[in-house]
């Protein structure tokens, strides 16, 4: 390392005495050679962009990259943006006086950001953006920030908070630090920036009240603070900038009525507020906004009716108002927003006819739509030119709501409907035949409503369609053969009607298809044999129905569930035990892991008694690897655990005793350490004496794990949470790694995944405060004592809610690593809550793979093949891996590997060997006495074995699972 350093010394002296002799020869060369020759020797350049930087010329205006002022050969602007290259931002740029712009963007830069950069004179443009930098943002950096018109650190790795410094920069024009994890409150005196036009700080974890003084910003003309946690009242001076035309304060905590200064927004085109907790009706006002393009208010508490004034508002492309508490009727008036392009009032209490609005509005366009009709035949397509508002919308849902009346039958009108969605809700009458003419709908959902009639045989007309959901209807006739037309199709749900006559053999065309549910219908006639080509099939369910015959075979239909045919008591076939004329032997199917289909069943026998043999002894060979894991980390342990003495646990009551005013009465040691508590909520009063003494009492103690010992306490107001106190704790030496993680941990908010409340920190002890999970753990509920067993729903719900909060970290950028049935909660309504994830990550610097490994995946059975592999990059999938054992150990209520006597038996083995024997309903927990609905309990077995993949490619990622179970859940009814 020394001599790398006294090696790199010279180099920059050579070079600076060649400079000089070079510069003392001929007198046009400039310091920007020198400068830019010591910035490129601290950088990775992979690509080879700058092989045209030659140390030997006299100045780089020929260089790539490098732009010039012709008059005196200095560079104005460097623009190395997308070059792919690494390494620190080195001081050798300080020497470019007269550049004015400086574009680094979209390489692997890393490192902390110099404060002397812009004390450059000339700089007005920074971009930063795209790299991998860490750190504070100096309050140095912007103290002499010169001529700084624009700068950007966006997608970074950026930390602390806002620099008030930044108010010096009279000024800048842009400002972009989204997309990083700064974080505390927002500086009064950034609003001192009078010169700004565009502001954007989303995606970080940025918090409190946003202080009034924004309408002083004349010029602003973009401010976006999405994805943070501000929180309180949008600011009541917001309608002061009257140049805004891009507002976005979504996924906040905002609360509060919307400010009515906001009605002086007349050049606003974009309003996002989405995903907050504003309150109170929609106001009349929103209407005089004439230029917006974009409203969205979904996911707020606004209450009352849509105002008339939207339909003012005829620049309007996107409307979203769903998931708020909204009634009565949608105003006839909106139809005079002829630029509508997207429609979303989902998930409200809307009542009237259901398009009402749409086509009677507007008197004009109701006359010209009729005549529509009339002359459609003759191919007068000229008038829907003038029906600018039916023309352009894309996509239109109006699910979740108490809609009533009939579809209109000229629906072909809207022919750039991409999705429809009017499910759930009280539709009746027939579907009209003009559904054909939507010829660009992907997705068309009439689920859950009073329908009737026929499937028009026109459906073939809508070419484009992938999702057909017509399920818990009333209609009646047969499955229009025309519906192969289709070719895109991937999922028909056309259960729980009246449907009668045959199945179309044209459906054995749709090669696309994953997903088919005929059930609980009045289908006769036998399955055609097309349907073997159906090679896509997923779930496909014709239970109760009449259908005879014998079962197609090959395929996807020799690992048919019973369930999924039951109730058609004609139908023969080896999945019904009923004999047919002709027997079909049922071929092996489905190994995840792929098998050779050639193999003879004698070999294929023989190969899975090879596997299982192998598994036993990697099972073995694993349980000796992790336990000289143990062993290692143990020792380390020991050094990590003499810091944490009687002493420092008194300290850490102390501390948190005092955070409430309380009185400690022990008396700590002149040296007592004491800690900083940290609570995302922003309480003050966190624990109460009892509270924080309960720390030390094992009667408290919840459970035990790899990385700490959990306990039961109760907040100053009563309040239950849980508190890990980590035995690792000494091997974390970062305050500001600490921190920063469990800030990121502390911003996260899902349904199934166990809420962060806050954090304890001293050097020798961490604390972890969270939620606190009444039910236990899956662990509990699958193994333990209790005799009450977990019903099919329950497990289907657990499986689907352990996928929801995996995908949902995923998508967080948070890999779990420790996924197992014991870091799985179940709350009071039996909702499952993934927790104890991010640890593995934040030690991952303290312990290598090999401990790491055993530490994390303490439970044996649940450990991705990959982790035993150094060269293997480890990824999302490994969770992927863990969820799959998990999902066969909720449906089997077997652990993941168990011992025999003379055998181990692995889970995963014993369950895709009944898969491949066809007797794979015999898997499921026996405590079930077949009390569960094999069309769900077959695919969901199918499913955890192709997560638990031996190759992590072959795995899918977690948003796919998620979408997979939703497809094959059954409606509620069906068993619970």
């Amino acid at each position: 390392m020394l001599n790398d350093v006294v090696s790199l010394s010279f180099f920059f002296i050579f070079l600076a005495v060649s400079m000089t002799a070079a510069a003392g020869q001929n007198p046009t060369f400039n310091d920007d050679v020198l400068g830019l020759i010591v910035f490129k020797s601290g950088l990775h350049d992979p690509l080879s962009k700058l092989s045209s930087w030659n140390s030997e010329d006299l100045d780089p205006c020929n260089w790539l990259g490098c732009i010039c002022d012709p008059s005196t050969n200095r560079v104005t602007e460097l623009r190395l943006d997308g070059f792919s290259l690494s390494g620190h931002i080195g001081r050798g740029l300080l020497r470019l006086n007269f550049l004015h712009t400086l574009l680094l963007s979209n390489n692997n830069l890393t490192g902390t950001l110099n404060p002397e950069f812009p004390h450059l004179g000339s700089l007005q443009v920074l971009d930063f953006s795209g790299n991998n930098l860490s750190g504070r943002i100096p309050d140095a950096f912007f103290q002499q920030c010169g001529s700084l018109r624009s700068v950007s650190f966006a997608n970074n790795k950026l930390t602390g908070s806002l620099p008030v410094s930044l108010s010096y920069c009279s000024t800048l024009t842009h400002l972009n630090l989204s997309t990083n994890q700064l974080s505390g409150r927002f500086p009064r005196e950034l609003w001192f920036l009078k010169s700004l036009t565009s502001l954007d700080l989303s995606d970080n974890f940025l918090q409190g009240e946003l202080p009034d003084g924004v309408g002083g910003l004349y010029d602003l003309r973009e401010i976006d603070f999405s994805k943070n946690w501000f929180s309180g009242h949008v600011p009541s001076d917001l309608g002061k900038c009257s140049s805004l035309k891009s507002l976005d304060f979504s996924e906040n905590y905002f609360s509060g009525n919307l400010p009515g200064s906001m009605q002086t927004l007349s050049s606003c085109n974009s309003i996002r507020l989405r995903g907050n907790s504003l309150v109170g009706e929609i106001p009349d006002w929103i209407g005089e906004i004439a230029t917006l393009e974009t409203l969205d208010l979904s996911g707020n508490n606004f209450s009352g009716n849509v105002p008339f004034s939207l339909g003012n508002l005829e620049f309007l492309k996107e409307l979203n108002l769903s998931a708020n508490m909204l009634v009565g009727e949608i105003p006839e008036t909106i139809s005079n927003c002829s630029n509508l392009v997207s429609i979303d009032v989902s998930k409200n209490s809307f009542t009237g006819d259901v398009l009402k609005w749409m086509f009677n509005g507007n008197s004009e366009s109701s006359s010209l739509l009729s005549r529509y009709s009339l002359d459609k035949r003759s191919g007068n397509d000229s008038v829907l030119s003038i029906v600018g508002f039916l023309q352009g919308l894309r996509v239109l849902d109006l699910s979740s709501n108490g809609f009533s009346g009939e579809i209109p039958s000229n629906i072909y009108v809207l022919r750039s409907l991409v999705q429809l969605n009017m499910s759930t809700n009280s539709l009746f009458g027939s579907i009209p035949s003009g559904i054909g003419g939507l010829k660009l709908a992907e997705i068309l959902d009439l689920s859950s409503n009073l329908l009737n009639g026929t499937v028009p045989s026109e459906i073939g007309g809508a070419l484009s369609l992938k999702q057909l959901n017509l399920q818990r209807n009333r209609i009646s006739g047969q499955i229009p053969s025309q519906i192969s037309n289709c070719s895109a199709l991937k999922a028909i749900d056309l259960s729980d009607n009246e449907l009668s006559g045959g199945i179309p053999g044209s459906i054995g065309s749709l090669s696309n298809l994953e997903y088919m549910d005929l059930s609980r219908n009045k289908l006769s006639g036998s399955l055609p044999k097309e349907m073997e080509k159906l090679s896509h099939l997923v779930t496909f369910n014709i239970s109760h129905n009449s259908i005879t015959g014998e079962l197609p075979a090959g395929g996807f239909f020799n690992t048919i569930p019973l369930s999924a045919v039951d109730g058609n008591p004609s139908l023969c076939g080896s999945v019904v035990n009923r004999s047919c004329l002709s027997f079909h032997p049922k071929p092996i199917v489905l190994n995840p892991n792929s098998s050779n289909p050639a193999n003879g069943p004698a070999q294929n026998s023989q190969i899975r008694k090879s596997v299982l043999s192998i598994s036993a002894l990697i099972a073995i060979g694993a349980a000796a690897f992790i336990a000289i894991g143990v062993v290692a980390v143990t020792l380390l342990n020991v050094h990590a655990r003499s810091s944490v003495s009687r002493q420092d646990a008194a300290a850490a009551a102390a501390a948190l005793a005092m955070s409430v005013g309380e009185t400690f009465s022990c008396s700590p040691s002149k040296d007592q350490e004491f800690g900083k508590l940290v609570m995302f909520s922003g309480e003050a009063d966190v624990f109460d004496t009892t509270g924080a003494n309960a720390l030390l009492n094992k009667d408290c103690e919840l459970g035990r794990g790899g990385f700490g010992v959990v306990y039961r306490t109760n907040l100053h107001d009563g309040r239950p949470v849980a508190v890990k106190k980590l035995t690792v704790a000494g091997l974390i030496k970062s305050q500001e790694e600490f921190e920063r993680e469990m800030r990121k941990l502390g911003k996260l908010r899902h349904r199934n995944v166990v809420e962060i409340k806050g954090y304890y920190w001293t050097h020798s002890l961490q604390l972890l405060i969270h939620e606190f999970v009444s039910g236990g753990s899956l662990h509990r509920h699958l193994h333990g004592d209790e005799s009450i067993c977990l019903t099919w729903r329950q497990r289907f719900s657990i499986i689907l809610g352990i996928a929801r909060g995996l995908a949902y970290l995923h998508s967080s950028n948070i890999t779990h690593y420790n996924l197992k049935a014991t870091n799985v909660l179940i709350d009071a309504t039996g909702e499952a809550k993934v927790s104890d994830f991010g640890l593995a990550r934040l030690l991952a610097s303290a312990l290598d793979r090999c401990v790491l490994s055993g530490k994390v995946q303490s439970a044996l059975g649940y450990t991705a093949p990959e982790f035993a592999c150094r060269t293997v990059k480890i990824t999302d999938k490994c969770d992927v891996y863990g969820f799959g054992i998990l999902v066969l150990e909720v449906v089997t209520g077997k652990r993941p590997v168990e011992y025999a006597e003379d055998d181990v038996v692995v889970l995963c083995e014993t369950v895709r060997e009944g898969l491949e024997e066809g007797r794979v309903e015999e898997c499921v927990d026996g405590r079930l006495r077949g009390n569960f609905p094999a069309e769900e309990a077959i695919p969901v077995i199918k499913l955890g074995l192709v997560c638990g993949s031996q190759v992590p490619s072959n795995r899918p990622d977690m948003e796919e699972v998620v979408k997979i179970l939703e497809l094959i859940q059954c409606p509620s009814h069906d068993l619970e």
